[in-house]
């Protein structure tokens, strides 16, 4: 049975921040959030009085895409003894990264999570659809899938199965025309029970040699890794909520005016057709 990994943190944490390889969720895409946002001018007290959002539209898909690897990871919490799981891996020299990576007996698995709030999502044998428009998210997984196929053969000595899933977060809908034969897609809700569900293919001995390997940097990158600084995103965090909270407020507001005023009209209306 492979070792125990240090529980996630948050992401702000002191303590996450330096945390060991692998441990803390959507560090690089917080890392990459909170760069572009050192470039948003602040909110003026106008602008937090009506809601506005304090994301600029370059890093708005950076914090939803932190949002999507933090709701998979808080699920894959629940994962019992036998697993290893390791978030935002560094993969290659050009900063590129898993947003998870699990091992246990089924296997070694790559998660690509993908936040598509309120959207439509269409999947087929060979493409994935959101709102109608083409994706890369099966030829990206697919090559995750290669690349760290390739990596923990050479770390083990031997050939070391490798699955990818891509995990959707907060989708209106779900149509599973057909799965791929090689690439999962899946509910976020679904995920645990998913990999609960998965045939054992490793015994304890492979899986402890893999997951030992899974957690060493030089396995996935022959350059020097840094975790990355994700202090301030659960401030952010924080205050793009609370933006969203007003703007919710204001929308209620704004619909109880109008009722106030439409309701008497209509009443007076239907009084005077009555009435006459």
């Amino acid at each position: 049975m492979p070792p125990d990994i240090p529980p996630q943190l948050p992401a702000d944490s002191p303590a996450a921040v330096s945390h060991a390889f692998g441990t803390v969720a959507a560090a690089s895409v917080i890392a990459e959030c909170l760069r572009v946002q050192t470039d948003v001018a602040p909110r003026s007290a106008v602008a937090r009085f009506i809601g506005r959002s304090p994301l600029s539209i370059d890093s708005r898909p950076w914090y939803l895409g932190a949002l999507g690897e933090l709701n998979v990871a808080a699920r894959l919490e629940s994962l019992g003894d036998g697993w290893t799981v390791l978030h935002s891996v560094p993969i290659g020299t050009r900063g590129a990264d898993i947003d998870h990576v699990i091992v246990g007996a089924p296997g070694v698995f790559t998660i690509n999570a993908k936040f598509h709030e309120g959207a439509r999502v269409w999947v087929g044998s060979r493409r994935l659809l959101v709102n109608g428009q083409k994706t890369d998210h099966l030829r990206n997984t697919r090559y995750e899938v290669t690349r760290t196929q390739k990596l923990l053969s050479a770390a083990v000595g031997t050939e070391v199965p490798v699955r990818g899933a891509i995990v959707i977060v907060s989708a209106k809908q779900i149509t599973i025309r057909e799965q791929p034969d090689d690439v999962a897609v899946l509910e976020a809700q679904r995920l645990v029970r998913w990999l609960n569900n998965q045939k054992a293919v490793l015994n304890p001995t492979q899986v402890a040699t893999i997951a030992t390997a899974v957690r060493e940097a030089a396995t996935w990158s022959n350059e020097p890794t840094a975790l990355p600084d994700t202090s301030g995103f659960a401030a952010l965090r924080r205050e793009v909520e609370s933006a969203g909270r007003t703007r919710m407020v204001w929308g209620v507001a704004v619909l109880i005016a109008i009722l106030g005023v439409s309701i008497p009209l209509v009443l007076d209306f239907y009084g005077r057709a009555v009435g006459g």
